[in-house]
């Protein structure tokens, strides 16, 4: 009998060991799920985190939901925090309309058992694990940096923004940290826009027909800047009053087009929950063994804060940053 050499049979041994590490962890249950309670779900900027979603939850062989309700409520989405945490699910992330009525049901959920960890919008006085997403402090300087540059260092500027979540609150002390390089950039109103382009719309609309016209507009959320962009277009002030705003929604590059937004500071929802599901994900199988248990850790086994980083957008680079999403992975 003749014995083959033991190298002819590497190559199908190193295939199979290959293969067998990059499928799911072995100690994944059938059945295994986790939720993603959100706000405002029905903006594109949920949609992409969905996909975030569902790649991680692919990857991993496990179960993974977005839920909340679709336009911004907080309290619509503390009832859905709330019936997650009652389905007693593997972890739960969470993007905090506001954090002070999510601090204790959070407390609630840990002491269950239930990993919690924020993503995009954070309950920082909470017992939430960690917070995965932007450093909303130094995006709200890039976007007032950019809005002084634009405006030569001089001009009155309106502010559209959300105060009760802790992320736009961080943003708008960035803004009001970096112009204070620039004195004469002044901010004569705040708007809050609760979420809704209408608000925003409205709202600016009635300032344009006014004598406090603004010299520039800021927004530091999503909506307020298609609102915005809507009120100068109907009154034909197209690039006349420069607009910077926040995220890539398909509208606001579209308005970026047409020169009626400047700028706009774009996060990654996508990197947030894909990312944002490993640690969950780790957490619920107390893969990091610095201690025990994470529930009994005394400091978390995660890292307290990870910034996915933001990039800005202008007419000068909208054609490469849309080729660079033409193969971005759509919602399930």
């Amino acid at each position: 009998m003749r014995i083959r050499p033991v190298h002819v049979f590497l190559p199908a041994i190193s295939l199979v060991t290959l293969l067998v590490s990059c499928g799911p962890p072995a100690y994944h249950q059938d059945g295994e799920r986790y939720v993603f309670v959100a706000f405002n779900t029905a903006l594109p900027y949920w949609q992409e985190a969905e996909a975030g979603l569902n790649d991680a939850a692919k990857q991993m062989g496990v179960k993974a939901e977005l839920v909340g309700p679709a336009a911004f409520s907080a309290d619509d989405e503390l009832k859905a925090f709330q019936q997650a945490v009652a389905q007693k699910p593997s972890g739960i992330m969470l993007s905090a309309a506001n954090p002070e009525i999510f601090k204790e049901p959070i407390s609630a959920a840990i002491q269950q058992g239930i990993p919690v960890i924020c993503v995009d919008a954070d309950s920082p006085d909470s017992k939430r694990v960690m917070f995965v997403g932007t450093d909303n402090f130094r995006a709200g300087q890039e976007s007032g940096k950019r809005m002084a540059e634009v405006l030569g260092g001089n001009g009155s500027v309106v502010i559209i923004s959300v105060p009760s979540q802790f992320n736009i609150s961080e943003r708008m002390r960035g803004v009001t940290e970096a112009l204070k390089k620039y004195p004469a950039v002044k901010v004569t109103k705040t708007i809050d826009d609760k979420g809704d382009p209408r608000v925003a719309d409205d709202a600016i609309a009635a300032l344009l027909h006014g004598k406090d016209k603004p010299d520039g507009i800021i927004s530091l959320e999503a909506s307020g800047g298609s609102g915005a962009a809507e009120a100068l277009h109907v009154v034909s002030l197209e690039g006349k009053i420069p607009v910077v705003t926040f995220d890539k929604d398909p509208e606001t590059l579209d308005w970026i087009q047409r020169g009626v937004i400047t700028a706009t500071v774009v996060q990654k929802p996508y990197v947030m929950s894909y990312y944002g599901l490993k640690f969950l994900d780790d957490l619920h199988h107390n893969a990091v063994h610095e201690f025990k248990d994470w529930r009994t850790a005394p400091a978390a086994p995660m890292p307290g804060f990870v910034d996915t980083g933001t990039a800005i957008v202008d007419k000068n680079n909208l054609a490469a940053f849309r080729e660079a999403l033409s193969a971005h992975p759509k919602p399930m």
